[in-house]
């Protein structure tokens, strides 16, 4: 039995995960996506990672992945944004790199401030 907070939505439902002869359970969650949450979390937990990359000509661009990554290879998206640099001509949503660390996820850029 795992005890989470939902964070799906701004309730914070209080779930309780029971892995049982069933296949996992939910209980406590107010809405269908809470259930999926849990589920995901307890089986194949996945994460946004968000960072920055050297930019071309001094200073650095904020960039995200594409898709959330397996928590298990957040470390390695992050060391390869190290060593990442941006062409000084990159605008918001351009794709830096495709399946970064191999997860499948692209880098895009941000905003640049």
């Amino acid at each position: 039995m795992k005890e989470m907070i939902c964070i799906v939505c701004p309730i914070g439902c209080r779930l309780t995960v029971t892995d049982g002869p069933e296949g996992i359970t939910v209980t406590g969650n107010q809405c269908p996506r809470g259930e999926t949450y849990a589920k995901e979390e307890t089986t194949n937990p996945r994460r946004m990672v968000t960072g920055t990359v050297a930019k071309a000509g001094g200073g650095r661009l904020p960039v995200a992945t594409s898709q959330p990554v397996p928590k298990a290879q957040t470390f390695a998206v992050i060391t390869a944004l190290r060593t990442i640099t941006a062409p000084a001509n990159t605008k918001m949503g351009d794709i830096l790199v495709t399946d970064i660390a191999h997860t499948g996820a692209d880098i895009v850029a941000g905003e640049d401030a």
